[in-house]
């Protein structure tokens, strides 16, 4: 049955620009390669309105004090834990918000250990092990959309009454039939027969920066276009954060660094605290009734 399926799957089709790829030249093959993926960006464009739906259901998780989890095996896995892992030093997020798992586990993000995506019950036990409810959502990254450890926990997820959604390079993923938000990245075959880490992997990675910026954007972790909530670790974001507060407020230099402090290296607050002329305390209360967004606040 898998065999059919593949022979059936966009990704495994052959690809009629790089048919004698193999006689090219470097220059060649790297024009072919740009030339493919020049139609990522384009078959990402034509399905915006679902990637909106499910970031508008992933922000209303966070709202209710859910969790995002990616589950993927091989490159579709690693995009996902590569997401997840940015989340925390961009947007001042707890480590456990936005989690991407892998079949196979730690071990799979430098090694191959293509077998375990076969294990369906693994995909479940993970999110077992994570607790998984209800006000959670999944997001199953699969470019072929039948690797069996993403189909289990899809299923799981779905019975858990948890919103799920699949990202999927071929129009007949096994994973659309168990997710709420279906979104089939049409890119078509790949340059190299069935190497989905190249035209398939760059789709997820477009969609995936894009659910979890929006998101983020949406609750409030975001004020213009600059990241308010980033954790400040070391002397680069820790400037960057200063830079922020005088470009946001219009203060000087020694204000911004005064209010940083006394909000306790907290950008937003800080940025609030200039705005309005209050102290860190009186900052804090009206983002919490602004629901964290600077601009949902009275007089912004």
């Amino acid at each position: 049955m898998k065999k059919d399926f593949l022979e059936n799957s966009t990704t495994e089709q052959r690809n009629n620009l790089s048919t004698n790829i193999s006689s090219k030249s470097a220059l060649e093959i790297v024009k072919i390669i740009n030339t493919e993926d020049a139609v990522v960006a384009g078959a990402v464009g034509a399905i915006l309105p679902e990637i909106a739906a499910l970031a508008e259901d992933i922000t209303c998780s966070f709202k209710k004090g859910g969790r995002l989890f990616y589950i993927g095996a091989g490159t579709s896995g690693r995009l996902g834990v590569l997401d997840a892992s940015e989340c925390p030093p961009t947007y001042g997020t707890d480590p456990g918000l936005v989690k991407g798992l892998i079949a196979g586990g730690e071990k799979a993000l430098t090694s191959s250990v293509e077998a375990v995506e076969d294990d369906r019950e693994a995909g479940v036990a993970e999110l077992k092990a994570h607790n998984f409810c209800a006000s959670d959502v999944l997001v199953g990254i699969t470019a072929s959309g039948q690797a069996p450890y993403v189909l289990g926990a899809l299923e799981y997820a779905g019975k858990t009454g948890a919103v799920t959604g699949a990202i999927s390079c071929n129009k007949n993923s096994r994973t659309f039939d168990l997710a709420k938000h279906k979104l089939f990245a049409d890119v078509g075959p790949e340059v190299i027969t069935g190497s989905t880490r190249m035209k398939s992997g760059t789709a997820q990675k477009l969609i995936l920066n894009m659910l979890t910026t929006t998101s983020m954007i949406l609750w409030g972790k975001v004020y213009r276009n600059y990241m308010v909530d980033m954790k400040p670790v070391n002397q680069k974001l820790i400037l960057r954060s200063l830079r922020m507060i005088r470009e946001l407020s219009g203060c000087s230099e020694e204000k911004a660094k005064e209010v940083f402090e006394a909000s306790g290296k907290k950008t937003k607050t800080a940025i609030v605290m200039v705005l309005f002329n209050t102290a860190r305390e009186k900052a804090e209360a009206l983002l919490s009734e602004a629901d964290g967004r600077i601009d949902h606040i009275k007089g912004t």
